[in-house]
């Protein structure tokens, strides 16, 4: 007898507020980058730009700091700088965690032959400085930045490169994970199966009511459940 193929063979999470910790850490070195280009804390052109980035978070940071700065690059790339600089001094001094149950969740999904694919707005340099603290280079085979697709979220463009690049046949076995409307934005426009939001980040249920998405879920642990329940229905359909 053959056995049926998973109904989702591609998870692709994100990474801040979905598998890591963020502790703040984001937010912290995005009101350091508006300071070093000169929107210092306290004004109101400050707090619309810490609106603005956490409205968009999981999104390339570097597309958010161009809209911040009317386009001006030097300005946008001055603070793409500062703010890598200021969250790698966080990652170097306080370190960073895991969200509880992460990476025994990656391992399970792995071991029941799921490809498992990290995607993140981070720029490649400082994804790979997170996933060598976590001690996760090789938990995770393959960890994607806006850099490595061609856009960042809300575009689909990193789950249709992990997509590609794992040899998944179609969008119809991909499931995304993330704490952001971005990141279900970006699962929708890319087709998934499973468009699941998790409440470890930045955003809440009052966000997600506001873009296309399956789930809702309280970790990231939560979610081999609702993969088993897609496949046990997609078994009892051909059964």
């Amino acid at each position: 007898m053959t056995t049926a193929p998973l109904p989702v063979q591609l998870v692709c999470l994100d990474m801040a507020g979905t598998t890591v910790h963020d502790d703040g850490a984001v937010l912290a070195a995005f009101h350091h980058a508006l300071d070093t280009i000169g929107i210092p804390t306290g004004t109101p052109e400050h707090d619309t730009a810490v609106a603005h980035a956490l409205d968009t978070m999981g999104q390339s940071k570097i597309e958010v700091f161009r809209t911040l700065t009317a386009g001006d690059e030097h300005r946008a790339r001055t603070a793409n700088h500062a703010f890598e600089a200021a969250y790698d001094r966080s990652i170097d001094t306080d370190g960073v965690r895991e969200i509880p149950g992460a990476a025994d969740t990656i391992e399970h999904l792995r071991t029941a032959g799921y490809h498992v694919v990290l995607t993140t707005g981070f720029s490649p340099a400082t994804r790979d400085r997170v996933l060598r603290a976590l001690g996760w280079q090789d938990l995770v085979p393959l960890a994607l930045s806006p850099a490595d697709a061609g856009r960042g979220r809300p575009h689909p463009d990193m789950l249709l490169t992990a997509l590609l690049r794992t040899g998944t046949e179609s969008v119809h076995h991909l499931a995304a994970v993330g704490d952001t409307t971005s990141d279900l934005l970006a699962a929708h426009r890319a087709g998934a199966r499973i468009a699941a939001a998790v409440r470890t980040g930045s955003h809440t249920d009052t966000d997600f009511a506001t873009v296309p998405h399956t789930h809702i879920l309280d970790s990231v642990t939560a979610l081999p459940a609702v993969l088993g329940a897609a496949a046990d229905a997609t078994a009892a359909a051909l059964s």
